[in-house]
């Protein structure tokens, strides 16, 4: 059997004596010993008792479960804990008085027969009663600091943390906070060519029914008529060699280069706008429907056709850039072409300064945007090798000239739409990589979304 006397008090002790309130701003002389009941002596050698030694030690008030006062069978009281906080006196314990430097209760104070608070704890300082909202609970033994939030407060999910610099909790390191990891276009810092990967497929299967017959109807159009240009106007006689083994030009080479030259780029000026109408109605789509909003193809051609002349203008400058670069030598045009390769996006989503923003984004996180566009571009070189092979086929079924003649005109004609067609993929590719990509780029300077995206289009 258990030495402790049995719970709750065994012999009756008169209350405290009521009077006026503590004044918590007065200084507190040393704690004095609660007065004994009739009858019994006090020990100044029992545990937690004051002695002359230790003057400013309060007396300790133990639990009511666990009398600090001996009981009849004579058990010592059990000690304070050095480091253990004690719990304020209970006012429904007549035996234990009120601690010196805890202000009482007014109440309790004005009636000294008053019921005590339900649970048998008092409420020190205005402190709510526990697990009630109003203020910290005083007798938190896990509470460090009074000024700080109460026990079990957590920080509300999804609200920034203080310092936008610091990832929020749970979040992969590298993230802002504001940034959402499910989003269905930008990708995350963290989430490298994987995640890129995974925002163009998205993209793809959300909008292929849009960006199809749009981009059939802006690009593969164009491809298939400049195609067809060029079959019509491609020089017919080569250049031969001489006695003397020099080249000999045919008459009016020069001529039909400059014709088959002047008809390709003028029709590529024409179709320019076209084009362009093409790759913004595209974006449009990208972005809205990652957004989560309607979209139409007919509603995707009119936006399209606002940002057309702008855009078209852009791609000229961008052009004749990367045709300077190529005519120093082939590796400065290709520099060009993937540094100027985000100037579409740039124009569409912010509509300033596309050209210099694309070099200083281009420059600024090297390796990640080269790696991009240098994905896209083997998209592209894909499909150019496959329009090679069907040039190759068609020189070989139809002749040097297949347009001499009806039959052989029309076999080459075909085949060139259906180069064309087959490039269509790759128009697709180039559209989804690199919105995907200028997302990617916007996310690794601060917190964006698809909608704020889909917004910024207009």
């Amino acid at each position: 059997m258990s030495d402790l006397p049995p719970s709750g008090p065994t012999e009756p002790v008169p209350p405290a004596s009521p009077g006026v309130p503590a004044d918590p701003t007065r200084s507190t002389p040393p704690a004095a010993v609660p007065a004994p009941a009739p009858g019994h002596a006090v020990d100044p050698t029992a545990p937690g008792s004051p002695t002359p030694t230790d003057p400013g030690r309060p007396a300790a008030v133990a639990d009511p479960a666990v009398p600090a006062q001996p009981g009849p069978s004579g058990s010592p009281a059990v000690p304070t804990q050095p480091g253990v906080p004690t719990q304020p006196a209970a006012a429904a314990n007549p035996a234990v008085s009120a601690q010196p430097g805890w202000p009482t209760d007014p109440a309790a104070a004005a009636h000294p027969g008053a019921a005590a608070n339900p649970g048998g704890f008092a409420h020190p300082g205005g402190f709510a009663a526990p697990g009630q909202p109003g203020g910290p609970q005083p007798w938190d033994p896990y509470r460090a600091d009074p000024a700080g939030p109460p026990q079990g407060w957590t920080w509300p999910a999804g609200a920034p943390l203080p310092g936008a610099a610091h990832p929020l909790p749970g979040q992969p390191y590298g993230w802002h906070p504001g940034l959402d990891p499910q989003d269905p276009l930008v990708t995350p810092p963290h989430a490298g060519v994987g995640g890129w990967f995974s925002r163009c497929g998205g993209a793809l299967r959300r909008g292929w029914r849009q960006l199809l017959p749009i981009m059939l109807l802006t690009q593969t159009v164009p491809a298939a008529v400049i195609a067809v240009l060029s079959l019509a106007f491609a020089p017919t006689d080569q250049p031969v060699s001489g006695p003397d083994g020099a080249p000999v030009l045919p008459d009016g080479y020069f001529e039909n280069i400059f014709a088959f030259y002047g008809v390709v780029l003028l029709a590529a000026l024409i179709f320019g706008p076209l084009q362009s109408t093409g790759w913004a109605a595209g974006t449009w789509v990208v972005a809205r429907q990652a957004a989560g909003e309607p979209v139409g193809v007919g509603a995707a051609l009119r936006y399209g056709l606002r940002r057309a002349l702008g855009l078209w203008g852009w791609t000229i400058v961008a052009s004749l850039l990367i045709t300077v670069g190529a005519c120093f030598c082939l590796l400065p045009g290709l520099y060009a072409a993937c540094a100027f390769a985000l100037f579409g996006p740039i124009y569409l989503f912010e509509r300033q300064e596309p050209i210099g923003r694309a070099w200083r984004m281009f420059h600024q996180r090297f390796g990640m945007v080269l790696g991009r566009v240098a994905l896209v571009m083997c998209a592209l070189i894909a499909a150019a090798v496959l329009d090679g092979v069907l040039g190759l086929i068609n020189q070989l079924a139809f002749g040097v000239d297949p347009m001499g003649a009806p039959g052989t005109a029309a076999g080459a004609v075909a085949v060139a739409v259906v180069g064309a067609v087959l490039a269509t993929p790759a128009y697709l590719a180039q559209l989804v990589g690199l919105v995907a990509a200028y997302a990617e780029q916007r996310a690794q300077e601060g917190p964006v979304n698809a909608a704020r995206l889909a917004a910024e289009l207009g």
